[in-house]
């Protein structure tokens, strides 16, 4: 029989040619002088290591101060910051597919879905069978189903800002809110998150648990499909991850579609009145095209917005709060602009429409600072070198090299955004010079650039833009520890936690209650 001692042989002979072939490859690249960590130039081990300490976009910008513009942090993986580098990267027309880090984020086996999917001529075809669903025009029939979350949103926080004063976990109710809108506009009904408080059905944890998965399982795609596997053998009935928010969606086709509804059969098509809700739209169109909007398109819509849905805008909105909180004077400016907004409305009017807020300039600036200071993902969104290579910041990258820019490091960046770039200021979207403007409008990226950028950016503004006013005018808020930053975790979404504020209804006359 061959003794342990010959396997044990075996194994360090076979892990040591290993590290030859990684070692030769490195000194073979034609990018052997781009500079990166050490073990960064032989295995993207070390790329897995520091996103598992959550904190990536941290470590992507000390890369940049350390090496310099262009910087590798896999053996094939290359991170930029250069002003005029995303227009090459993600420009419309460059076509540059996504990376196989994005093969995680769906279930083997299983088709695309408009995030996950690497064809980019698929991707555009499919975009553009949802894109009338979600555009800007769109908006305005969604405007109830966000109202009825506003309101009850500050139902909830009267209630606790008159039963406590140790704090309010506010992350925790805002995502709540992004949940339950989410869950109107898709399916007209509330998922119950703010009508508990909690975590209903355990799909925020399903959601963590996926994304903690897919941010580091990402990086050896290959073995994806057996630890999916894996996984969800070892969990329950549901399954863990996407799988368990896949089931869980499903429970909630099957519930809407159960339920007969008192609405025309064209409701949700060009020109019909009111807008359906998302999965009545979805229906409608496969019922016209079955064989071009499948029924996995419908599923796949579905959980797509339970997915990006929620987390994306309540990481956004906590933004937004956090730092008017941290510079208590543009508070008191917003303050300003949004009780003028409301004194120019009828009496008693709770909300300002979606159009009256895009009317309020200091408002929108704002909100463009906010996710300029904390963009909701936190790694570089990376592309593949199509065939004939690239020129990248003044480097030749061959074909099938992977780049990337973190929206992170380019926010933050003095040449696009100015010197006081670390600094919150809205004033600088409000800029005399025009051009300047442009030019962080062209570098500002949230959602993405180019032809991949989130189909679901005007719904997250949407909910945005008519809650802020609401809670604005309402409420006071201060941060528990106000001498303390908070702390946050990037598994792709760079989340806060532990957003503890103190809430009291704001002045001598209860506002809250016109609500």
């Amino acid at each position: 029989m061959l003794s342990f001692a010959f396997f044990a042989w075996l194994a360090g002979a076979g892990f040591a040619l290993l590290v030859l072939a990684s070692a030769l490859r490195a000194l073979r690249s034609p990018l052997r002088s781009v500079p990166g960590p050490f073990l960064a130039r032989f295995t993207d081990a070390w790329y897995v290591w520091r996103v598992w300490r959550g904190h990536f976009e941290d470590d992507n910008a000390a890369l940049h101060a350390t090496y310099g513009s262009v910087v590798r942090y896999g053996p094939n993986r290359f991170v930029v910051a250069d002003p005029d580098s995303a227009r090459t990267i993600y420009g419309h027309g460059t076509h540059m597919p996504k990376s196989s880090w994005y093969d995680a984020w769906r279930s083997p086996g299983q088709p695309w879905s408009l995030f996950s999917d690497r064809d980019s001529h698929r991707h555009a075809a499919n975009r553009r069978q949802y894109q009338s669903m979600y555009s800007l025009s769109s908006l305005v029939g969604y405007e109830p189903y966000v109202e009825e979350c506003v309101n009850l949103l500050v139902q909830r926080l009267h209630e606790l800002a008159s039963r406590t004063t140790e704090g309010v976990d506010l992350g925790h109710w805002l995502q709540c809110y992004a949940f339950d809108v989410i869950g109107l506009i898709t399916y007209s009904k509330r998922l119950g998150f703010l009508d508990r408080g909690d975590d209903v059905g355990g799909v925020i944890a399903a959601l963590e648990d996926h994304l903690g998965y897919a941010s580091m399982v990402g990086v050896y795609p290959g073995w994806h499909p057996v630890l999916f596997w894996l996984r969800n053998a070892l969990a329950s009935s549901k399954g863990v991850g996407r799988t368990y928010v896949s089931a869980f969606t499903r429970d909630c086709i099957d519930e809407h579609n159960a339920i007969p509804k008192a609405r025309d059969e064209k409701e949700g098509k060009e020109g019909s009145g009111d807008r359906a809700d998302l999965l009545t739209q979805f229906c409608n169109k496969h019922a016209d095209a079955p064989d071009t909007f499948t029924a996995y398109h419908i599923a796949s819509g579905c959980v797509s917005n339970m997915v990006a849905g929620s987390d994306t805008t309540a990481i956004s909105l906590s933004a937004v709060l956090y730092y008017l909180l941290r510079y208590p004077d543009c508070m008191q400016r917003l303050r300003t602009e949004v009780d003028a907004a409301y004194a120019e409305m009828a009496s008693g009017t709770p909300h300002l429409s979606f159009k009256k807020t895009q009317e309020m300039p200091y408002f929108q600036a704002v909100i463009k600072e906010a996710l300029r200071m904390h963009p909701a993902t936190g790694l570089p969104l990376e592309r593949v070198v199509l065939p004939g290579g690239a020129t990248i910041a003044g480097h030749f990258f061959p074909e099938e090299t992977i780049v990337g820019i973190n929206s992170w490091v380019q926010h933050r960046s003095p040449q696009l955004f100015g010197q006081d770039a670390n600094d919150f200021r809205p004033e600088r979207w409000l800029d005399e010079d025009a051009e300047r403007v442009a030019v962080m409008n062209r570098s500002w990226m949230p959602f993405g650039l180019g032809s991949r950028t989130c189909i679901g950016r005007h719904i997250s503004h949407l909910e945005i833009s008519k809650l802020i006013p609401v809670l604005v005018r309402n409420f006071d808020f201060a941060l528990v520890n106000k001498h303390a930053h908070w702390s946050t975790t990037n598994y792709w979404f760079v989340k806060p936690h532990n957003f503890f504020v103190r809430v009291s209804v704001r002045g001598e006359v209860n506002l809250a209650r016109k609500v």
